[in-house]
């Protein structure tokens, strides 16, 4: 039974995380907007009241497909690693990995770029009203959600003792929030209306004053702060360790958001889109290839688990091997996408649940997997933070844990489309930035020390991220554009989705509600790198005589609570002329709209 509606609508169809980003995005379209302005309102917001699990110095790929367009292109919100940043400098520290949090992870700033090149690209409305929610939530506030309340509780001391401008941001007179309390964010808020005032001043067209403030993030004021603070400060990190950073202003100056072509696959009438092996999205695909041999429509339930679980591994094998900025690095992505490697990777799946990582041999070269730090369930402190210099609290341990993830996506009647899985710059992993009221991101943790290997820390290169919308067209036409927050399991996750939808026949809403599963087989993304080999998490609520099965089969079965496992947002199209949206009700927190 649906605990939401199906939502149709004749005009427009916003789904995000957090429903005042939904609310703000739909308000877009009263303005004259379209799906790009209402899209970039809501991201806006979501940097505003998700602070959690995203913000403005974060990251993000944009999915876009515009109307009267066959094609989808990326924007991509991925900023760099620095200019300084190199395996060297990070040796000479005596480390061999780079850290989860502090500013040593730090890469220049892409989210914020990117939803203006969005919105004065693709767009129609000012920056001004678009930026406007936004403006509104951090100066007047928000109420907070009960996750973000844990959040700055679990770092209070973190932020009292060590991180005082993040004291000053989320603690309100020096204590935890409540849930549900209005939490402000004025100083984020002057930094949005100053670069709205330099945006005016500047004059000219549109275009030419979502330019200007660009560059008054870029090269203005937002660019000189970093550099001071990132420059002259040394904070404590996940190392046990007070650092400064590597960024500077020179980085974010000579940075541009770029658009990019998708990759793409075919499957069952659909022409799947995904962004670059700069994310993990091809893997959506390798697994849509791989299971493109199978019709799981004849198998029971623990064979299509057991099937589905054993294709993801193969293809994040793959991930784990070949995937990487392919502005720095060979990366087979023809080769990876042929489905002649499918079939090839197919022989491989059998009856038992595989325990081992095999990534596939491509173009003649062989597989390269760096050694991970933990491949099975992790003591209670990695090895590298099990020291810390004295005068360092432990609590900046809980600061290296892995981060969570936005999304937005929207659908007009026009048939624009758009699709973004906003992260990074969250509020427990770098300290906020004086006189911004945001935090850096630490997506450069993702990046290998190792030599050779395509996502081997490099100056001015893209850690290879997780994050990984996706858009779907029908014949050239647009049908869905969805994504999930979940880091190494958004692949997964939206994979179940889209088979509940396109292989079962399932609705939007009855796809994002039905119980979720991924495996948890190759290491983690984020450091420190976990890994459970033959995991298979799974919510509650399956027959027990299927995970019976699935255990006969190998698979360490691990059930979590209901309506634990993602959030998936949907918008797409209905007919010829009828909008959807979906949201799924994990978390009580993700809401779409459609009218």
């Amino acid at each position: 039974m649906l605990t939401r509606p199906e939502l149709r609508g004749t005009q427009a169809a916003v789904s995000a995380t957090h429903w005042l980003a939904s609310a703000a995005g739909m308000a877009m379209f009263d303005l004259g907007g379209n799906a790009f302005d209402a899209a970039t309102a809501a991201a806006f917001v979501i940097q505003v009241v998700e602070p959690h699990l995203n913000g403005p110095a974060g990251d993000v790929p944009i999915m876009v497909h515009r109307a009267g367009s066959a094609s989808v292109e990326v924007v991509c919100g991925q900023g760099p690693m620095p200019l300084r940043a190199t395996p060297e400098e990070f040796r000479s520290r005596g480390l061999d990995v780079i850290p989860g949090s502090g500013l040593l992870s730090a890469c220049v700033p892409g989210a914020f770029g990117a939803w203006l090149r969005l919105l004065r690209d693709y767009g129609r409305l000012a920056l001004a009203d678009v930026l406007a929610p936004a403006v509104h939530y951090a100066e007047h506030g928000y109420p907070v959600l009960p996750k973000t309340v844990e959040m700055i509780g679990s770092l209070a001391e973190l932020f009292r003792d060590e991180w005082a401008e993040s004291g000053r941001t989320y603690l309100i007179s020096g204590t935890v929030p409540a849930p549900g309390q209005r939490l402000r964010n004025p100083v984020l808020a002057a930094t949005f209306r100053r670069l709205l005032a330099e945006s005016q001043a500047a004059g000219g067209t549109r275009e030419h004053r979502i330019d200007a403030a660009h560059r008054a993030f870029y090269e203005g004021f937002v660019a000189e702060a970093i550099d001071r603070f990132a420059g002259t400060s040394e904070m404590a990190d996940a190392t046990g360790r007070r650092n400064g950073g590597l960024l500077t202003g020179a980085d974010l100056a000579r940075w541009q958001p770029t658009v990019e072509d998708s990759v793409w696959l075919d499957y069952r009438g659909l022409t799947v889109h995904k962004p670059g092996p700069w994310s993990q999205g091809p893997v959506f695909l390798q697994q849509l290839a791989l299971l493109e041999g199978y019709d799981l429509t004849a198998m029971d339930e623990a064979e299509r688990l057991h099937t589905v679980v054993e294709c993801a591994k193969l293809a994040f094998a793959d991930r784990e091997a070949w995937y990487g900025d392919p502005n720095h690095a060979e990366v087979p992505l023809k080769a990876l996408l042929d489905r002649g490697y499918a079939e090839e990777r197919r022989a491989l799946i059998g009856e038992s649940a595989s325990g081992t990582l095999r990534p596939g041999s491509l173009d003649g070269r062989e597989p390269f997997i760096p050694p991970v730090l933990d491949v099975t369930v992790p003591p209670a402190e990695p090895s590298w933070l099990a020291q810390l210099d004295d005068g360092v609290p432990a609590v900046v341990r809980r600061t290296a844990a892995n981060g969570d993830t936005c999304c937005v996506t929207a659908t007009d009647a026009e048939g624009n489309m758009v699709a973004a899985t906003p992260s990074g710059g969250w509020l427990k992993s770098s300290p906020v930035v004086p006189g911004l009221g945001f935090p850096l991101g630490t997506r450069g943790q993702m990046a290998w020390l190792v030599d050779g290997h395509p996502n081997t820390l490099a100056p001015d290169k893209r850690p290879r991220t997780t994050l990984s919308p996706t858009i779907a067209l029908r014949d050239g036409q647009p049908y869905l554009a969805f994504g999930t927050p979940g880091g190494d399991q958004q692949d997964q996750w939206t994979l179940g989705f889209f088979l509940n939808h396109i292989e079962f026949g399932m609705s939007p809403q009855q796809a994002v509600e039905a119980i979720a599963f991924h495996t948890d087989h190759v290491p983690s993304s984020f450091t420190p790198r976990k890994a459970r080999p033959l995991a298979l998490v799974t919510e509650a609520g399956r027959d027990g005589a299927v995970l019976a099965e699935l255990r006969r089969r190998g698979h360490e079965v691990v059930e979590v609570e209901p309506n634990t496992l993602g959030k998936v947002c949907v918008t797409g199209r209905a007919g010829d002329d009828l909008v959807l949206a979906a949201a799924s009700p994990r978390g009580l927190q993700a809401y779409a709209i459609a009218r």
